[in-house]
């Protein structure tokens, strides 16, 4: 007589190695997608912060940045630095990578203010090929 067992299925062969590192692999997606929102997160308040927009407006109007870099100028790679709002009003300083068709560099920008309305100690452009600065303030002050 032959006797035939019931074979178990793969799952059933295999769980005690299968569990612990599906449970591995889960615990990893998460950490990933927690720090990665939190990156997302702390990325798009820079770059909708005034002192984002005032020395990227700045950069993109310079003659000499747009002589350097080119045009259009873009925000590329991780920004640096930090933002700090208390009661209305907020201080900045950041370093944003920036690229051009012809080149890159680095503005940093240190400012304070509120609203809209901001003063900067700090706004220069430090390209990268050239090991040449240009200062956006200067600029901004010969024009007022």
């Amino acid at each position: 007589m032959e006797e035939t067992t019931k074979r178990k299925s793969w799952f059933g062969r295999n769980w005690p190695w299968v569990v612990p590192v599906g449970g591995c692999l889960v615990a990893i997606v998460l950490f990933i997608a927690f720090f990665g929102a939190i990156f997302f997160g702390v990325t798009t308040m820079m770059s909708d912060s005034q002192a984002y927009k005032d020395a990227m407006d700045a950069a993109s109007n310079n003659t000499q940045v747009i002589e350097y870099l080119g045009e259009p100028l873009e925000s590329h790679g991780m920004m640096n630095g930090s933002i700090n709002y208390s009661n209305g009003r907020g201080e900045a300083d950041l370093s944003i990578p920036i690229r051009g068709p012809k080149g890159e560099g680095v503005l940093d920008v240190e400012g304070e203010g509120r609203g809209d309305n901001w003063t900067y100690d700090k706004m220069k452009v430090y390209i990268d090929e050239a090991d040449f600065v240009i200062d956006l303030l200067e600029e901004r002050e010969l024009l007022d």
